[in-house]
C-alpha cells in the first residue's frame, strides 16, 4: 500500500467486488491506507482475489434479513464501519434497510433522490429546465399509446426502460428479458418491439436516435458544489452500437465547460450529494451532445478514473463517511483505458458477425479496428480496466473464471 491502513479509522465495507468497478473501489481505497472489507456475491469474485483486501467475507447473492444480520455483526466486530455499494440493486437495497444496520454507516442517497436519478424519463424533464439538450421522448403506457408514438416518431428509433430495475420484476414474471437498449429502424419494427410487452402491460421509453459517441462527466456534490470532476469519451462500446465503454479517452477539463456546469445545474437540480456520472451522446459532426442519463453511482469505467487519480471512492468514505476532505493529487488527463476481453468481442462481432449491429447508422470499419486494438498495446498512457502489475490478482481471477466457463460449455 501507499499508506499504512489506519487502525483508528473505521474500515470500509465494500458490497458488490465482482466486477472491475468493485475491483477499483478496493485499489483506490487500500492505496489511501484505508482497511477495505470486501462483501462477495461468490466465492470467486475477482476483488477477493486484490491485494488490497483487508478481508474478503462472501454474503452470498440474496439480499434479504440474514445479509442484514451478517453486516451489523461485522460492524459489531470492527466498533463501526463505512459501506459503499457498487450496484444500483444493492444500492436500492440498502436504502431501504440502512437503519438497521446497527453501527455501520451507509453511503447512499436518499430514497426520493435515487428515484428520480432511476427514472429517466424524470431525469430529460429536469435536464431541459437547465438548458440540456434531451432527445425527443415518448412514453407510452399503453399498446395504444405505443402505436401512436410509432407514428409520431422519426427513425430510426432507440427504444430503452426508464427504470430498468423496477421493470425487471414485472418483465421476468411473464418470462420476457429485459433489453438495455434495441433499435427500430422503421415504424412496422417499433410496433413489433411494442407488441412484446403487452402481456406484462408495461412498457419501455422510445426515444429519438441521437448519433455519436458517449461522453462521461463524473462529479462529487457536497453540499451543493462540486468538489471534483472528472470525465472523458467513449472510444469503443460493447455492444458496438452502444452499451458499455470497453475503450475511453480521460479529457482535459477545459474541453465541455458549459456542458459541465450545466450538468452540475442538473445534479442541483435532482438534489444529488456523492458521485455521479451524467453520460451525453456527443455528434462528432455538429459538436451537439445530448442527454442519456445520470448514473448514481459508481460507473462501469470507473478505472479510468482511478488511474487518473480522481478521487471518488476516496471523497465518498472520507468526506461523506467521516466529514474530512482528502487532499487529492492533479488529474492525468492522458490516459486512455481498456477492457481487453471485451475489446475482443467487439472485435469478433465487427470482424464476423456485422449482421448483428443494430445501429444502422454505425461505421464498419475492420481494419480501422484492428490496428487501433493492436496500437493500444504499445501506447504508454495506456491502462487497463483490470490489469495492474501492482495487484496481478483480480486480473489472474476472471481469466480464471472465464476458463471455467469455457469449460463448462
Amino acid at each position: 500500500m501507499n499508506g499504512q491502513a489506519n487502525p483508528a479509522s473505521p474500515p470500509c465495507f465494500v458490497l458488490g467486488i465482482d466486477t472491475q468497478i468493485g475491483v477499483g473501489v478496493i485499489r483506490e481505497l487500500g492505496r489511501a491506507g484505508v482497511r477495505v472489507v470486501g462483501l462477495a456475491n461468490r466465492s470467486r469474485s475477482i476483488g477477493l482475489a486484490s491485494r488490497y483486501l483487508a478481508r474478503g467475507v462472501v454474503v452470498g447473492p440474496a439480499r434479504d434479513d440474514a445479509l442484514v444480520r451478517r453486516i451489523r455483526e461485522l460492524g459489531d466486530e470492527y466498533g463501526s464501519a463505512i459501506l459503499l455499494a457498487i450496484s444500483e440493486a444493492d444500492l436500492t437495497w440498502l436504502i431501504t434497510h440502512r437503519e438497521a444496520l446497527g453501527s455501520v454507516k451507509v453511503i447512499a442517497p436518499e430514497a426520493d433522490v435515487f428515484r428520480r436519478v432511476l427514472d429517466k424519463a424524470q431525469t430529460l424533464k429536469l435536464a431541459e429546465t437547465v438548458g440540456i439538450r434531451v432527445p425527443r421522448t415518448h412514453a407510452p403506457t399503453s399498446l395504444t399509446s405505443w402505436r401512436e408514438a410509432c407514428t409520431a416518431m422519426r427513425y430510426p428509433a432507440v427504444v430503452k426502460w426508464a427504470d430498468p430495475i423496477a421493470a425487471m420484476p414485472r418483465l421476468h414474471k411473464h418470462g420476457l428479458s429485459l433489453q438495455k437498449l434495441e433499435f427500430a429502424a422503421d415504424e412496422a419494427a417499433l410496433g413489433r418491439i411494442g407488441e412484446r410487452f403487452v402481456p406484462a402491460q408495461i412498457w419501455p421509453l422510445i426515444q429519438e436516435y441521437w448519433p455519436g459517441r458517449g461522453l462521461g462527466q463524473f462529479f462529487f456534490m457536497h453540499g451543493g458544489q462540486a468538489v471534483r470532476r472528472f470525465q472523458h469519451l467513449r472510444i469503443a462500446e460493447w455492444p458496438p452500437e452502444g452499451g458499455f465503454s470497453s475503450v475511453c479517452d480521460a479529457l482535459s477539463l477545459s474541453q465541455h465547460q458549459d456542458l459541465q456546469e450545466r450538468s452540475i445545474a442538473l445534479l442541483r437540480a435532482v438534489g444529488w450529494e456523492g458521485c455521479a456520472m451524467v453520460e451525453y451522446r456527443l455528434d462528432d459532426a455538429t459538436g451537439e451532445a445530448a442527454l442519456m442519463e445520470i448514473n448514481g453511482r459508481f460507473w462501469g469505467s470507473f478505472p479510468l478514473a482511478v488511474h487518473a487519480g480522481a478521487g471518488f471512492a476516496r471523497l465518498a468514505y472520507q468526506l461523506q463517511g467521516q466529514g474530512i476532505r482528502p487532499a487529492l493529487p492533479p488529474l492525468n488527463e492522458e490516459l486512455r483505458c481498456r477492457m481487453v476481453i471485451s475489446e475482443i468481442k467487439r472485435l469478433m462481432r465487427i470482424l464476423f458477425q456485422p449482421g448483428k449491429i443494430q445501429d444502422p447508422f454505425f461505421c464498419i470499419r475492420p481494419g480501422h479496428e484492428l490496428w487501433r486494438f493492436a496500437r493500444d498495446f504499445l501506447r504508454p498512457e495506456a491502462r487497463y480496466y483490470l490489469w495492474d502489475h501492482r495487484d496481478p490478482g483480480p486480473m489472474l481471477a476472471d481469466l480464471r473464471n472465464y476458463a471455467l466457463r469455457l469449460l463448462k460449455r
